[in-house]
This record gives structure tokens, sequence and C-alpha cells, in this order.
């Protein structure tokens, strides 16, 4: 597929919150990460208003494991509180993933170089992300490198299928709908063979309104051109 990066994230821990359990300071991870965090990934990486990621599939490659933890985090009106969270346990996952031009943001077509987006984007991959990768939540530090898709061994490459049930697609926001509202999907989320396939934002049947939002205003006074960042980067004529 065109424009498409592929990609290793691991770390200690993960923590893809499950919302339903965030009542009382509880947090419960999915046992498989959200489409929305691996966008939050791919975009730490490196991203661009012009372009939108979207995730193709994600390969699970350790076993499914969870650690739980006492944390006290604090309250907002001060203080702290005792709360358990639980967390996935040595995660590691291939991600398929490629961007397409924002087709909402018109006022920045002057930015639309695919070739200079896909190269930088290869280039921010392989020296870590342009910032700091985090599996779901902040406290739990993730790390990306380049790879090839479908090498190695999966845990679940024997495993026929896994079904997940209904849970959280990831968030709209106005600067990749046009309209002036955030919402969040929901989509039935399936493994098979230690691939997760991925449906498209726009094909997510199961949409609940969340909120308003506005269209950040984006031009050359608040963003770099990615004329200027590729010559930056590739100031040697290298690829």
């Amino acid at each position: 597929m065109r424009n498409q990066i592929e990609f290793e994230v691991y770390g200690n821990y993960a923590l893809f919150t499950d919302p339903l359990t965030k009542i009382g300071g509880e947090k419960f991870s999915y046992q498989i990460p959200t489409y929305q965090a691996l966008k939050g990934i791919v975009e730490s990486i490196y991203w661009k208003p012009t372009i939108i990621w979207y995730i193709d599939e994600v390969r699970v490659m350790n076993p499914i494991q969870t650690e739980s933890k006492g944390i006290r985090p604090i309250e907002y009106n001060g203080g702290n509180t005792l709360a358990y969270y639980t967390y996935l346990k040595d995660v590691r996952y291939q991600v398929r993933a490629h961007f397409e031009f924002n087709p909402h943001r018109e006022d920045l077509v002057h930015d639309r170089n695919e070739h200079k987006h896909h190269n930088i984007s290869k280039r921010a991959l392989q020296a870590g992300g342009r910032r700091d990768i985090f599996l779901g939540t902040r406290e739990c530090q993730g790390y990306v490198e380049p790879c090839v898709f479908g090498e190695g061994a999966g845990f679940y490459d024997q495993t026929p299928e896994i079904d997940f049930g209904i849970m959280v697609h990831g968030i709209n926001y106005p600067d990749e709908t046009g309209r002036q509202e955030r919402e969040t999907r929901l989509w039935r989320a399936k493994m098979e063979y230690g691939i997760i396939r991925f449906i498209r934002p726009e094909d997510c049947t199961l949409i609940r309104k969340t909120g308003e939002g506005t269209i950040k205003p984006f031009d050359t006074s608040n963003i770099q051109p990615v004329d200027a960042m590729y010559q930056e980067l590739f100031a040697d004529g290298g690829a």
C-alpha cells in the first residue's frame, strides 16, 4: 500500500484503558491495543495536520498477560486516594499503517507532498519517533523500531480466532471529520492467527457523540512546511 510504514512497538507495561473501568478511579486495560492508541503511537513517530494516519493491522507477538498495581493518583481536589490499575505486561506488537492527505484541510494544500512526508516518516521511525512513545498512558513508556510485518514467531500465530467483543475503536475529531463535534467509535474486535485487521473509522457503525469541538487553524506561521523539514533531514540528498 502507498505511504505505508511497518514497525514494532514494545514495552514493559501498557494500559489501553477500558472506559467502563474508570468509575471509582480503577482502571483495567483492554486485552489488545485500540485503534486510537496505535494511531497515537504513529503520530508520535511523525504527524502533521496535512495527513491522517490509518492503522491497517496489528500483530500480537507476546502472550496477553496482566499485572495489577496499587496506585495513589492525585485527586482533583487535592490529596491522594488508593486505586488499583491492571496493566498489560511485557507487550510487543507489529503494526502496519499508512497515511492519506486530510481532505478537510484545504488550507494546507501547499503542504501535500506525498514523497517527502513518507520519507520523513520512515526517517523518524528509524530514530525511534519524533516524540516520546506511550503505550496507552504516560506511565507506560514504549519504544518503536522498523520491522517487516509478519516476520518472526508470534504467540498466537496458530490460534484461528479470538473474539474480544465490543470495544472502543477511536475518536472522531473535527480536524479529521469536518464536523464541529467529537464522537467515540465502537466496533467488534477479532483476532485471527495473531492479527487484528482494523476497519476504517468511517466504516464504524456504532458511534456516540461525546462533545463539541472546533478545527484548529494551521498555516506557515505555526507549522513547518514539509519542504523545509525535508531539506533539514535530507540535506545530503539521501532518501
